[in-house]
């Protein structure tokens, strides 16, 4: 309608001052009811053909969308493991902060092996210190040996000299009896150095890999009793957490709730604009919204990104073979805008329908001098016919809470 009101500004009005005040042709008389098609015929076919050439530019460089809403990500509250609820922390709808303790598991399970892993470190302990015990034990059995070895070779050393000096004083026997008690003497030891070595190694290897060992099996029962803490892991609010003491909850079919993060739904809008516009929409283009939630008000946004492929032409393989036709609805292409100054977007609540309108600006490509005369005018049109699109946004603002509330029909 403004459109049109528009185009006959400068079609059917001058059509119709120029039949009145130059033809003389007056108004009920010679341009009637009936008449109007034939008198006004050139500025009713111009306004006609001008305004629909006038929307079609506006539309097409000026993309408008009302599929638009402010996204965020929830995270659902679920254990890492299964179990029964022990204890719960949080109500129905509270704020949180990052670990906070949301709700517990019965963990009597992961107590009991975590008190058995301290239990076995404490055993090592006590063998580390009993293996220490046996080296220093080891020691003084390698002190004795030595010296009853080194009775013995003196007691053959010495008769050995007697019967080198006087054959047939000691008897060959009482030699050979001698070499015997030495070599048994050395036996032990090297027996008593082979014991001390294996205490050794028990107290310098064995004893502190069996403890690393435990260790290991206490941060893992650690973990295990931790997981049995469901906390929060970002700051944000939790909501529907219906979740009672009793309650038997598990990661594939009973979460516990949602969690809803601090900044979700308070950073980018996302709007669905017509595959059409797919060559106009670029990022930096710069937008404007309405939002349901916070009538009466245009926020001012720019265009961040744009996504590459259309979400209705995603298909998954399966056993039946996809038909283009089963292709009711086209897609859209998806536009992530933020805002353009410093909490824009305050007291928009998240989740919120808004009207967008994006602008098409040729200002960079006006200003090169490259750009000739008449095609700086026609883009300098495309840039003006703008106003008529945020003119529109403005009066569907201020419609909207009538339309909703009034004309809706609630």
């Amino acid at each position: 309608m403004l459109e049109l009101m528009i185009c006959s500004l400068v079609t059917i009005l001058p059509d119709y001052l120029y039949r009145r005040y130059v033809q003389g042709k007056r108004f009920g008389k010679e341009i009637t009811f009936f008449s109007v098609w034939y008198e006004l015929r050139w500025g009713i076919t111009a306004c006609l053909m001008l305004t629909i050439g006038l929307i079609t530019m506006i539309f097409y460089y000026h993309p408008s969308t009302t599929s638009a809403a402010i996204y965020f990500r929830t995270v659902p509250i679920v254990p890492e493991g299964s179990g029964r609820v022990a204890e719960v922390n949080v109500g129905f709808s509270q704020a949180v902060k990052k670990g906070d303790v949301l709700f517990r598991l019965d963990n009597s399970k992961q107590q009991a092996a975590l008190e058995t892993a301290r239990r076995k470190i404490a055993e090592v302990d006590a063998a580390l210190i009993s293996a220490r015990s046996d080296v220093i034990k080891a020691e003084a059995q390698i002190g004795e040996a030595k010296a009853s070895l080194q009775q013995a070779r003196d007691e053959l050393d010495v008769k050995s000299e007697l019967q080198r000096r006087n054959p047939g004083i000691v008897p060959q026997r009482d030699i050979e009896k001698l070499q015997v008690v030495v070599d048994q003497r050395q036996a032990t030891v090297d027996a008593a150095s082979a014991v001390k070595e294996s205490a050794a190694l028990r107290v310098s290897t064995l004893l502190p890999a069996e403890k690393a060992s435990a260790e290991a099996a206490m941060a893992e029962a650690q973990v295990d009793l931790d997981k049995t803490y469901v906390r929060a892991g970002v700051d944000g609010r939790v909501e529907q957490f219906l979740v009672r003491t009793g309650d038997v909850v598990n990661q594939l079919m009973r979460p516990a709730g949602i969690l809803i993060p601090e900044s979700a739904g308070r950073i980018s809008l996302q709007a669905g604009f017509g595959q059409i516009e797919a060559q106009v929409m670029k990022p930096g283009m710069i937008a404007e919204a309405t939002c349901i939630s916070k009538p009466w008000v245009i926020i001012p946004l720019v265009v961040t990104g744009v996504q590459d492929y259309i979400a209705a032409g995603q298909l998954r393989s399966g056993e039946q073979l996809v038909d283009p036709q089963s292709l009711r609805q086209p897609g859209t292409i998806l536009a992530f805008l933020e805002p353009l100054y410093k909490g824009g977007l305050e007291g928009v609540t998240p989740g919120s329908s808004c009207i967008v309108n994006a602008y098409t600006s040729n200002h960079d490509l006006i200003a090169d001098p490259k750009t000739g005369a008449l095609k700086g005018f026609a883009l300098h049109a495309v840039d003006a016919t703008g106003l008529v699109h945020a003119l529109l946004l403005r009066i569907q603002a201020l419609l909207l809470p009538i339309k909703t509330l009034v004309l809706s029909g609630h």
